[in-house]
C-alpha cells in the first residue's frame, strides 16, 4: 500500500519522470480505444508565431497534474478506456506546410486504421486539415464526413486568396477545402465564438456559403451558453462528430499564451468553454484537437498549458464514457 502510495504521489509531479501525455503509455494505437497525439507543426500559420510547434511538449510536461478522474460524470477515463500516447508526428520536412499537411494526414489514416480515435495537441489550426482528411470519410466514421464542433475567435473558411504568407493547406484555410474534398459536412457543423479580428466586414460570408451553423460570440452572449447547447445538440445529432478547439476562443485572461491572441471582445471563460464542449457528450465523437498554443508566450505558473491541458481532459473524459456505455 505504501509503495502504490509513493507511485501516485510521484505520478502527479510534472517535473519527474518521462512526460507522455497524462502519463499514458507510449504505444501504437493497435487495440487502444483512444490515441492521445502530439502535432508539432507551426508552418500552417505563415507568420511569425512560429513557437505553436512547441504545444505538444508543454502539454506533455504539465499534463502530469491534470485530474486523474472526472467529478461531473463520475467515471476514471484512465480505467474506463484503453488509452495511449502514440507520440508525435514526424516532420521530416517541417518548414514546407504542404509536406506537413500531407505526413499529418498519413498518421492519422494509421490511427484510423486501428480503429482508435485521436485527441491531438498542436501545432497550429492547420493541423486540423491534415487530421480531417484521414478521418472524413474513412473507418471510424463509417465513411461518412466529419461534423465539426468548432470553437474559435476566427472562422478559418478563407477563401480570397488560395494561401496565407504561402501556405495553401493553411490554418485559415482547411474549413473550406475540407468541405470542398468532401470530407466535411458544413451544414450539419457548428463554429462558434468567432469575434475578431475581420479587416473586410463580410469576413463571416464564406461560412455562410459553405453552410456552417455559425454563433459569433456577440450572438452567443445574446442568446446565451443553454440555447446554444440546444442547437448544438440538435445540428450535430446523429452525426460523427469532430471537437476542434482553438484556444484563441478563450479569454486572453485565461489563455495569454496563444498565437493571433484577440484581446478586442471578451472570450469564453473556462466554464462557458466547457459547457459547449459538454454539447456532444453522448455523440459519437470520433476525435478532437487543441491548438494554438504558444508555450513561449505563456505566464511563468504555465496557466494557458494548464487550460489546454483541461480542455483536453474533457474531450478524452466524453470519449472514455462513450467507450464505458458502449
Amino acid at each position: 500500500m505504501a509503495d502504490k502510495h509513493d507511485a501516485a504521489m510521484m505520478e502527479n509531479l510534472y517535473w519527474w519522470g518521462i512526460p507522455t501525455l497524462y502519463r499514458c503509455p507510449n504505444e501504437g494505437p493497435e487495440g487502444a480505444d483512444i490515441a492521445l497525439v502530439g502535432v508539432p507543426h507551426s508552418v500552417g500559420n505563415g507568420t511569425t508565431e512560429r513557437d505553436q510547434h512547441l504545444g505538444p511538449r508543454a502539454l506533455r510536461n504539465v499534463s502530469s497534474v491534470s485530474r486523474r478522474v472526472h467529478g461531473g460524470f463520475g467515471i476514471d477515463p484512465w480505467a474506463s478506456a484503453k488509452i495511449v500516447d502514440v507520440g508525435d508526428v514526424p516532420f521530416p520536412r517541417a518548414n514546407d506546410n504542404e509536406a506537413c499537411n500531407e505526413d499529418i494526414t498519413q498518421f492519422y489514416k494509421g490511427i484510423d486504421a486501428a480503429g482508435a480515435r485521436p485527441v491531438s495537441i498542436g501545432g497550429d489550426h492547420s493541423i486540423t486539415g491534415g487530421i480531417v482528411q484521414a478521418l472524413g470519410c474513412g473507418q471510424i466514421t463509417n465513411g461518412e464526413p466529419v461534423c465539426f464542433l468548432h470553437l474559435d475567435a476566427h472562422t478559418d473558411v478563407f477563401t480570397k486568396v488560395d494561401h496565407f504568407l504561402g501556405a495553401k493547406k493553411s490554418a485559415a484555410h482547411w474549413g473550406a477545402y475540407l468541405a470542398d474534398q468532401g470530407q466535411v459536412d458544413p451544414t450539419h457543423s457548428m463554429q462558434i465564438g468567432l469575434r475578431g479580428h475581420a479587416r473586410t466586414l463580410d469576413w463571416l460570408q464564406p461560412s455562410y456559403d459553405y453552410g456552417y451553423n455559425v454563433v459569433t460570440m456577440k450572438e452567443f452572449r445574446k442568446r446565451g451558453l443553454e440555447d446554444v447547447v440546444a442547437q448544438a445538440r440538435e445540428v450535430l445529432a446523429g452525426k460523427p462528430v469532430y471537437i476542434t478547439f482553438d484556444l484563441d476562443c478563450l479569454d486572453p485572461t485565461i489563455a495569454p499564451g496563444v498565437s493571433n491572441i484577440e484581446p478586442g471582445e471578451k472570450g469564453f471563460d473556462i466554464d462557458e468553454a466547457v459547457g459547449l464542449l459538454h454539447a456532444v457528450r453522448g455523440l459519437n465523437i470520433v476525435g478532437g484537437d487543441v491548438v494554438c498554443m504558444m508555450p513561449t508566450k505563456d505566464s511563468p505558473n504555465q496557466i494557458t498549458a494548464l487550460t489546454a491541458s483541461a480542455v483536453m481532459f474533457e474531450m478524452i473524459s466524453m470519449m472514455a464514457e462513450n467507450v464505458a456505455r458502449a
